[in-house]
């Protein structure tokens, strides 16, 4: 599909919502960039930043989790929303091929790009280990790729291809600054994250200064530097220095943490709590733990023991490493 000579470059959207969902997309850069490319995504901090160097389309933000936590008015409004603002989008700028990272705010753009005769490539997250996302569930159907992250996901979703861009590094950690980094992500804010960190700062179990990002509407302390958001440059700045960090189970977070070698505690967002759609970030959590690149925690107690254990461990490095997904999608987009 792509072209040659004289022709017009391939005109490719790229749709994820906020977070890691944009991040996957970040990834795979050497695919898209010289091409007709445009982003569609939510307003959010993160969205905002990629608007400031990309062409980016903005879209309500929806979730079928909208209607698990109770938020059924909600959700049909931001539907009905996002489903006008997707048609706009696609009718305007009619892209060939549409690569997806999800999650449901992109539901309507990947369906308007379908009818109108685009190729749909679906990238479910990270994230999901042992099945897929309801994303991949719903616009599965209309994909003519679907990529999953994990065999054991890949086996629950039919026609699915497997593709772990995960990878360890040997490199030792770089040198830090005596800094604790407490991020809730890019989209919701998370008190109960950063009551944690407080508590354990008054405590006196955490001598090394903190930066908190807390999110639109979030509790901000005062007992350390506290801001409602930051932009990607300055969390990757902060990132490099920060020792600690304290985040959400957000997959973009997390990578982003392992690449930088730093000693991270994971906060999941818990459907229970009504802290989140479903329980995903236990499941990303899980992964990140199991490979020693992080440390679960739900209360102060679990907090004060991840802290120590973190002082006597040296942390590891990880990064994704998409080239043989690269290669794949190369040839998917050729004639």
């Amino acid at each position: 599909m792509a072209g040659s000579g004289s022709a017009k470059p391939l005109r490719v959207a790229l749709a994820g919502s906020g977070g890691g969902h944009v991040r996957q997309l970040l990834d795979l850069e050497p695919l898209w960039r010289d091409l007709d490319y445009f982003f569609i995504s939510e307003n959010t901090a993160l969205g905002r930043t990629l608007a400031e160097r990309h062409r980016v389309a903005f879209v309500a933000h929806v979730a079928l989790g909208q209607a698990r936590l109770g938020a059924w008015f909600t959700m049909v409004r931001a539907g009905f929303a996002n489903f006008f603002q997707s048609a706009a989008i696609i009718l305007r700028r009619r892209p060939q091929v549409v690569i997806t990272t999800g999650a449901g705010a992109m539901f309507f753009a990947v369906l308007w790009a379908r009818l109108l005769g685009a190729r749909i490539i679906l990238i479910d997250s990270m994230a999901r280990i042992h099945g897929p996302s309801a994303f991949a569930r719903l616009a599965g159907p209309l994909a003519h790729v679907r990529i999953s992250q994990s065999a054991a996901a890949a086996a629950a979703w039919p026609g699915a291809i497997v593709f772990d861009s995960f990878k360890a590094l040997d490199t030792p950690p770089p040198a830090k600054e005596p800094l604790l980094f407490a991020t809730v992500g890019a989209t919701l804010p998370f008190d109960r994250l950063i009551t944690l960190v407080e508590n354990a700062k008054r405590a006196g179990l955490i001598p090394e200064r903190v930066i908190a990002q807390c999110g639109d509407g979030g509790r901000r302390p005062d007992l350390f530097d506290s801001v409602d958001n930051l932009s990607f440059a300055e969390v990757q700045d902060v990132l490099r220095q920060a020792d600690f960090v304290v985040c959400h189970g957000g997959t973009g977070s997390l990578v982003t943490a392992a690449q930088n070698g730093c000693r991270t505690i994971v906060v999941p967002r818990r459907f229970a709590r009504g802290e989140h759609y479903d329980d995903h970030q236990a499941e990303i959590a899980e992964l990140f733990e199991a490979r020693g690149l992080a440390i679960t925690v739900d209360d102060d107690a679990d907090f004060a023991a991840a802290l120590a254990t973190w002082r006597s461990r040296t942390p590891k490095l990880a990064t994704r490493d998409p080239s043989a997904l690269l290669e794949y999608l190369r040839g998917q987009l050729q004639p």
